[in-house]
């Protein structure tokens, strides 16, 4: 019996961006939580069995608690939006979770402008 052909390698990244996308724009236009505001999402990692997928955002002002914790409660909401979007079998339950990475780039970038500024001081 020959073996069954697995799926394209590319479809757990090609819909983990579609979600990006599609949520991005549910968020920005049909959400009214007022504790989310500008919110940007960073990535989307889908598990390989499409049931879970962790939304990783980051803001532009606004408490990051209030924030995931607001979004987890419209996950529900979220999840039915991308229901009517999306063309696949299973649309995957939302996780969110607050990204630090711009955060973190921002320290190193102050940490690194006083190294150097300490350098040109000692030269």
């Amino acid at each position: 019996m020959p073996k069954r052909k697995a799926a394209a390698p590319n479809r757990a990244f090609k819909v983990a961006d579609q979600i990006q996308r599609d949520l991005t724009e549910l968020i920005a236009r049909e959400l009214k939580d007022p504790r989310v505001g500008m919110v940007t999402i960073q990535a989307v990692e889908v598990s390989a069995d499409y049931a879970h997928a962790k939304v990783f955002f980051s803001l532009l002002v606004g408490d990051p608690e209030e924030t995931t914790q607001a979004l987890n409660q419209a996950a529900g909401f979220l999840r039915a939006g991308l229901f009517k979007r999306l063309h696949i079998h299973t649309v995957p339950t939302l996780h969110f979770q607050f990204d630090r990475t711009t955060e973190r780039a921002a320290d190193m970038n102050a940490l690194i402008a006083q190294a150097v500024a300490s350098r040109s001081k000692d030269d």
